[in-house]
């Protein structure tokens, strides 16, 4: 294939993935994706096993599996019966049984105790090749007070300590998630640091200084300043994809310089609230 037509093709498959990711919560079928990606019915689960790595039915039952999975975590109130029938199960039983042979635990030790380090592991989405439009705007941040808890260590254990933010988010009733920005505050890139060395900030805003507590939430301050403003729209493991873009074309094709301030994400909306496909993040590179 040229260049032109692997994009075609990669288009494709790009409108069966978000055509799957807006439809996990109903009935999906050879048929109808092969319709949406304008392929023939009868290649196109050789099509797509071939393009993605992973057959269509087991790439769906993995996203149902992963979104009821931040449910399991994110969402405590709802039980996991009505968690295990919005993924596609007719009982908790077989839902326990694929959960388990997934992700290596039961719904419930989920629940109680995630372990995000293997979770990652096991979960191997295929690439992406999403065309959203990058468009970048400067703008003046206003200084701004916040509670962080401090991550240090791999990547893939960052939803530990949004766990343990969430929890003091909740008892201490000082960043009300409702009335509050939340923030992430990046230190270092994934792809170049060791696991243990990496480090990431996890913020709420606030408006005064925050208590000792059993969380080890501190008092920070994001400086204000001219900023670049690109957003994200879909799941958070995308933001690198517009962070390189930044620093890559944006930054040496504007002729801006760099602020000595780190580079933070400003979520709009969180998986509580929202479906992963559905989340929004502006990401914030300080300029002078």
């Amino acid at each position: 294939m040229n260049e032109i037509t692997t994009r075609a093709y990669a288009k494709r498959f790009e409108k069966v993935f978000d055509y799957i990711d807006h439809h996990l919560a109903d009935p999906l079928d050879v048929e109808q994706l092969s319709r949406v990606a304008n392929f023939s019915k009868f290649h196109f689960h050789r099509q797509f096993s071939l393009y993605a790595g992973i057959s269509v039915f087991a790439y769906i039952r993995m996203m149902r599996l992963r979104r009821a999975s931040y449910r399991l975590v994110f969402c405590k109130e709802e039980r996991i019966i009505d968690i295990a029938l919005d993924a596609g199960f007719e009982n908790p039983e077989s839902f326990s049984r694929a959960f388990k042979q997934s992700f290596g635990q039961s719904p419930s030790g989920f629940r109680k105790k995630p372990l995000w380090q293997p979770w990652n592991e096991r979960f191997q989405p295929p690439p992406r090749q999403r065309s959203e439009k990058m468009e970048v705007n400067t703008v003046d941040f206003a200084e701004t007070r916040v509670a962080v808890l401090e991550h240090r260590g791999a990547p893939e254990r960052v939803n530990d300590s949004v766990m343990r933010f969430i929890e003091w988010r909740k008892q201490s009733g000082l960043s009300p998630v409702k009335t509050s920005r939340t923030l992430g505050l990046v230190y270092d890139d994934p792809a170049t640091v060791e696991a243990e060395q990496f480090r990431f900030d996890i913020c709420g805003e606030v408006s005064s200084d925050v208590p000792a507590n059993p969380q080890g939430v501190k008092s920070g301050v994001i400086p204000g300043g001219r900023c670049a403003v690109i957003r994200h729209h879909g799941p958070h493991e995308g933001l690198g994809e517009k962070v390189y873009y930044l620093y890559r074309d944006w930054l040496p094709e504007s002729g801006e310089a760099l602020r000595d301030a780190h580079l933070f994400f400003h979520y709009l909306n969180l998986l509580t609230e929202v479906e992963e496909h559905e989340l929004i993040t502006d990401i914030y590179l300080p300029l002078k």
